[in-house]
């Protein structure tokens, strides 16, 4: 399977899960804040969330700067680990598997980002290379 079509499968799959969270947000506010209460997480922070929900993957996905792209994947990285992880401190795994699902997705996506993209990540791994040739990915063997 070529690189680019894990990337670009890994990152919609990954925008569709922070869309529909954010959606889901937006119109089930009231449970969300009681649900992120049973959590020990504050009411105020639903507003937030919907925020960088959004503007997240608008980051990834339109990448004015690797630099920012880098930020948001970052962003996504510390909500997933801290989504899954409360989840698992009120005795809730199964409630853990879209952070687990969403943090398999995301390193996908970062980790073959350069392959897809015109601008390289400074922070993304090398290993493959972007053929300006044929405009597919190539493994990097040195």
């Amino acid at each position: 399977m070529s690189v680019q079509y894990i990337y670009w499968a890994s990152t919609a799959l990954l925008l569709l899960l922070y869309a529909s969270s954010a959606f889901f947000y937006l119109t089930k506010g009231a449970w969300v804040r009681e649900a992120l209460a049973g959590l020990g997480y504050p009411a105020y922070l639903v507003q937030f969330m919907i925020v960088v929900k959004i503007l997240g993957p608008i980051a990834i996905l339109s990448r004015p700067d690797p630099l920012l792209s880098d930020l948001a994947y970052a962003g996504m990285l510390y909500h997933l680990l801290l989504s899954g992880l409360a989840h698992l401190g009120v005795r809730k795994p199964l409630a853990a598997a879209p952070a687990v699902a969403g943090l398999m997705l995301l390193a996908a996506s970062f980790l073959t980002q350069n392959a897809a993209r015109e601008t390289p990540s400074p922070y993304a791994p090398m290993r493959f290379e972007r053929s300006a040739a044929h405009g597919h990915a190539t493994e990097r063997t040195s």
